[in-house]
């Protein structure tokens, strides 16, 4: 079994993105499964492009996209993607769409196809603060989650892979560079939980 595991480049002034560095941080092989990992640019078009190239390199059972949700206190383990790219900031490309489908004359919606509660009941019980989250945004994360569960639909019957997304959020340093008390959690709980996470998914064949 293959799972894709992605994590985001750096974004708004921010010199480090820990969902990559966590991504990175991953053991090669997790519950027999073979961790592919790759780095996906903060960008609208180009994220999906990135997330195609490596489905195409890989042909991964499973997707498990990772990005940063600064001011969260816990794990967000996401169950919904919407076709809406609505940007605060713009994307490091410079772009800031408003109003826009991801993909066009696609569905409203899709969920997740990973097992968001058994994932995020396994951190809690582990120690590691999560929750289920029902909206991933209308930036880039929710961008690309959206991107791989329509490619997945497209795909041919038996050969579409699982697809989730996991928030994680700031790491020490950057919360104490916050403005407000941010919360944060390490990259080694973070690493943790994205064991945990894809071990569940790897199980799920």
């Amino acid at each position: 079994m293959k799972i894709l595991v992605t994590g985001f480049t750096p974004f708004g002034g921010e010199t480090i993105n820990p969902s990559w560095e966590a991504v990175r941080a991953l053991d090669d092989s997790i519950a027999g499964a073979d961790i592919i990992k790759c780095e996906i640019p903060t960008e609208f078009e180009a994220s999906i492009d990135a997330l195609k190239a490596a489905i195409d390199a890989h042909q991964p059972n499973a997707i498990l996209c990772v990005g940063q949700f600064g001011g969260s206190p816990s794990i967000q383990v996401e169950r919904v993607a919407i076709n809406l790219r609505d940007a605060r900031i713009p994307d490091n490309a410079g772009f800031q769409p408003h109003d826009q489908p991801v993909v066009g004359s696609a569905p409203d919606a899709f969920f997740s196809t990973i097992p968001t509660r058994q994932i995020a009941d396994r951190l809690r019980a582990a120690g590691i603060p999560a929750a289920l989250s029902y909206s991933a945004g209308t930036y880039v994360c929710n961008n690309l989650l959206y991107a791989a569960l329509y490619e997945s639909s497209q795909a041919e019957k038996g050969n579409s892979a699982r697809c989730g997304f996991i928030h994680v959020p700031y790491l020490p340093d950057q919360a104490a560079a916050a403005v407000s008390n941010a919360p944060s959690m390490s990259l080694e709980l973070m690493v943790q939980a994205l064991t945990i996470a894809v071990g569940t998914i790897a199980e799920c064949r």
